[in-house]
């Protein structure tokens, strides 16, 4: 997934939603659960399936989950040996 555009993290009682826009269109939705990672074709996946088919399988199972629930004003996570960078800018 390669996304360089505009979008949303909002958290919620039960789970945290990342949209991603690009020119005004939804390209990327997600709702991060405790346990799973659902995408907005309604297809879930568990959070180690997630990791180990688009970031990396060494991965903690609650990686993504952790990744945004960060408070930071940036979020920066680059792993070179997988080809893995997310870089996200707060405004």
């Amino acid at each position: 997934m390669k996304f360089y555009d505009k979008g949303f993290i909002n958290h919620y009682a039960n789970y945290t939603q990342v949209q991603v826009f690009s020119a005004g269109n939804v390209v990327l939705n997600l709702k991060i659960y405790d346990d799973r990672v659902c995408r907005d074709t309604f297809e879930c996946q568990t959070l180690k399936q997630f990791n180990k088919e688009y970031l990396s399988a060494s991965y903690e199972d609650d990686f993504i989950q952790k990744l945004f629930s960060q408070d930071n004003k940036d979020i920066y996570f680059k792993d070179s040996e997988n080809g893995v960078l997310i870089k996200v800018i707060k405004e």
